[in-house]
Formats: C-alpha cells, sequence, structure tokens
C-alpha cells in the first residue's frame, strides 16, 4: 500500500492523459464491435473534442487551487478524515474518503439539475444526441470551473489526502468513460453490478431526452446512492433516445460555437418540443 501512496502522491498529470486516452481509444474499438453506429462517429468526436483545451485551461488554474486547498486542510488538520482513528489502515481510509467523495459527486450532479443558472452549462452535455465516449469530453468551460470549485470545497470538508484525491480521479476517469460509452452490458448481469456501480445501462436512461429520466441515475461511479434516494430508473435501450427535449435542433447540438453559446441563449419550453432529438 506505501508503494501506492508513494505512485500517487507524486504522479505526473501525463499519467491522468495517458488513462484517459487508453481510455477512450480501448472501449471507442469496444463501441465499433458492440455498439450501434448510426451516425458519422468521426465527426461526432471531433465536435466533442473541441472542447478539451479550453476545459483543460481552467483545470490547471483550479488544479492549482485544488492543490493549495489539499496542502492547507493536512496543514490544519481539517476535514472529516482527521477525525478518524490514525490506527485505521490506508486502505480503509482510501475507501472511506472514496465513499464520501462519490457522495459529493452525487450531490454536485443534483445540483447542476435543479439549479437552472447551472442547469444551462450541464445542458452542453446532455444536449449530445449521439452519446458514446466522446460524450465524456463534451463538457463546457464554466461547468468544469463549477465541477472543480465544488470538488475544491467537498475536498476540504472530506479532509482528503492528495493520494487519495488522485487515485480517485484515476477510477472516475475509467468509469465515466465506460458509463458513457455506446455499449450495453446484457440485463441480467447489469441488474447486479447496477445495484453497487453505475453502468452504460444506468447512465443511458440519464441522458434520455425528456423528464423524469433527465432527473435520474445521478450516480458517478456508485449507483448506491440512486438507490438509497429513490432517484434510480430504468428503461429499456428500444426506449432511449440521447439529448434533451428543450434543444432538439440538428444546428442547436451539432455546431461547436452554437453547442459553446447554449447556455447563454433561450431554452425553449418543454411545450415547444414537439418532436425528439434527431438521431
Amino acid at each position: 500500500m506505501n508503494s501506492i501512496i508513494i505512485y500517487f502522491s507524486n504522479v505526473p498529470d501525463s499519467h491522468r492523459i495517458l488513462l484517459l486516452t487508453i481510455s477512450l481509444f480501448l472501449f471507442w474499438n469496444v463501441e465499433n464491435l458492440f455498439g450501434e453506429i448510426r451516425y458519422d462517429k468521426w465527426k461526432h468526436a471531433l465536435t466533442n473534442t473541441t472542447f478539451l483545451l479550453p476545459d483543460a485551461i481552467v483545470q490547471l488554474c483550479l488544479g492549482v487551487v485544488l492543490t493549495k486547498t489539499i496542502s492547507w486542510t493536512a496543514a490544519h488538520q481539517w476535514g472529516v478524515m482527521y477525525f478518524l482513528p490514525k490506527t485505521w489502515s490506508p486502505l480503509l481510509w482510501f475507501l472511506i474518503s472514496f465513499v464520501l467523495s462519490d457522495f459529493c459527486e452525487y450531490v454536485y450532479h443534483v445540483i447542476m439539475h435543479k439549479t437552472a443558472v447551472l442547469w444551462r452549462f450541464h445542458l452542453v452535455h446532455h444536449a449530445d444526441t449521439n452519446m458514446d465516449v466522446s460524450t465524456t469530453l463534451r463538457e463546457h468551460p464554466n461547468e468544469t470551473l463549477i465541477r472543480l470549485s465544488f470538488l475544491t470545497l467537498f475536498v476540504a470538508l472530506i479532509g482528503c489526502s492528495f493520494w487519495m484525491v488522485i487515485l480517485r480521479q484515476f477510477i472516475q476517469i475509467v468509469s465515466n468513460v465506460i458509463a458513457h460509452a455506446n455499449i450495453r452490458l446484457p440485463n441480467r448481469i447489469d441488474r447486479i453490478v447496477s445495484w453497487i456501480f453505475i453502468t452504460p445501462n444506468v447512465h443511458h436512461v440519464h441522458h434520455h431526452y425528456q423528464m423524469p429520466y433527465t432527473d435520474s441515475n445521478y450516480g458517478d461511479v456508485l449507483s448506491i446512492w440512486d438507490h438509497m434516494f429513490g432517484t434510480f430508473k430504468t428503461l429499456p435501450a428500444q426506449h432511449t433516445i440521447f439529448g434533451i427535449d428543450t434543444h432538439y435542433e440538428p444546428y442547436e447540438v451539432e455546431t461547436t460555437m452554437q453547442i459553446a453559446l447554449m447556455p447563454f441563449k433561450e431554452v425553449h419550453s418543454q411545450a415547444e418540443a414537439l418532436k425528439p432529438p434527431q438521431t
């Protein structure tokens, strides 16, 4: 365990980028083998990856704030983790921090859906009408700013060590890529796995274009919070339509500039959304 702590305490950012790249490459090809691809996948991916650069700039700036926050909490012994017995094993400490962090991610996700001004930025991610691994990258820079600000707050409250935060991010990267992949688990397997973890089947429901399914399955890595708080829903694959019913015109959801400006435009009423997104 000590070697793991040392590695994640000093891991360079390039390793996280490499993990994301490998995960995207692997499940991109799994999608090609087992997914239903009825759209121009390369064009779709190019549109979504245009958010990488502006998001990276925001992550770089907020990453400095996050690192300083972690250093401050360590120096002042601040946060829930510092109330735990020092005799507990590092593995148990990590598992506790992981569960607490995952609950905070659930809360953050609910807030993004329930707060109108925040939803405007989050809907950029939901407006993707052809969800696949590249959808993982489709995040408005302002949402990146909001998400990392919440993360900094949560890390301060929990009192996570740096290695705990980075190890969780490694797990989170792989989990999020899998959840957005254009594949599905066999229903019998999914019913078992989804009691604990967010699967593609579960997250696809969250990306269905209409309520109440859009406001369900908020979990990040773990699905236990959705089961606990009554936000877990299922929907057959043949009834799942990706996108959002307030933004259904192709020019709104497939053009990079229009996507970037989406949060600042008038939102259509649901009464106006008389047809599902184009697929």
